[in-house]
């Protein structure tokens, strides 16, 4: 920082301190403050929604990757042509294909749909929040101005040339901050207003694409099905096997090496 950065750093702590002390003046930033208090709930949504959104990709890539690696691990079990074995084989492939399905059809749209408007979005928050800096500063710059000029105003003059002076620099701190405060004030509503016309399509598309990945792992594990004998699909429709797994749990249970019998 610059030895005249560093001067108005200080000088600005200085006004900040005697504003908290009462003893200068503070403008009324009431307006200001609620439409930057809309605008810093907007952007935490949308920040979180972001980061949700990644998580969310995240998570279904490493979900079907796992499942395959399970369907893989499931096939090492049966090294036969029992039909038990040939189950094993259409859940992996089932759940390769599904896998490969994932990287190709969910990835790709998903990215382009949702995450790069989002992140687009987001990005502008940084360069916003520089400005509402930038415009905090030139409010002190000037509430201090305009407190050197009234109390300058108020005393003899022992220096003729020192009020005119005086009186330009506060004007001058007056237009930089009202020519930013007014942007601000016209922008800040602007990109609060706009959220629902610019998020809507992406999130349609985030559901849409959510409902396209559980029908396509649905259909898939469906086919896998038709390799099961006819009672046990006929006990799947009829909800008996949710008992059947519990009769076998209970088996396992009264096994020692499970260390649950005792």
């Amino acid at each position: 920082m610059s030895w005249g950065g560093l001067k108005k750093s200080f000088n600005r702590a200085g006004t900040q301190l005697m504003q908290r002390t009462g003893q200068l003046e503070r403008s009324d930033d009431s307006r200001f403050k609620e439409e930057e208090t809309k605008y810093r709930e907007f952007e935490k949504h949308a920040t979180t929604l972001l980061k949700y959104s990644r998580d969310y990709l995240d998570s279904i890539r490493l979900m079907s990757a796992s499942e395959a690696r399970i369907g893989d691990t499931i096939e090492g079990f049966f090294h036969d042509n029992s039909q038990t074995a040939t189950i094993a084989s259409s859940y992996k492939r089932a759940l390769e294909e599904l896998d490969a399905r994932t990287a190709k059809e969910l990835d790709g749209p998903y990215r382009a749909t949702v995450l790069d408007p989002m992140g687009k979005l987001c990005s502008y928050f940084p360069e916003v929040n520089k400005l509402i800096e930038k415009r905090g500063r030139k409010l002190l710059d000037y509430d201090a101005s305009r407190s050197r000029y009234k109390k300058q105003s108020e005393r003899p003059a022992d220096d003729p040339s020192k009020l005119p002076r005086m009186e330009r620099e506060h004007n001058e701190a007056k237009l930089v901050f009202e020519a930013i405060n007014e942007q601000l004030m016209i922008e800040l509503p602007q990109l609060v207003d706009m959220r629902i016309p610019y998020l809507d399509p992406s999130l349609e598309m985030m559901i849409r694409i959510q409902i396209k990945f559980a029908q396509e792992g649905y259909e898939q594990l469906g086919g896998v099905q038709r390799y099961f004998p006819e009672q046990v699909r006929s006990d799947y429709a009829e909800g008996q096997l949710d008992a059947q797994v519990e009769g076998v749990l209970q088996e396992m249970r009264g096994l020692s090496i499970c260390g649950l019998g005792q």
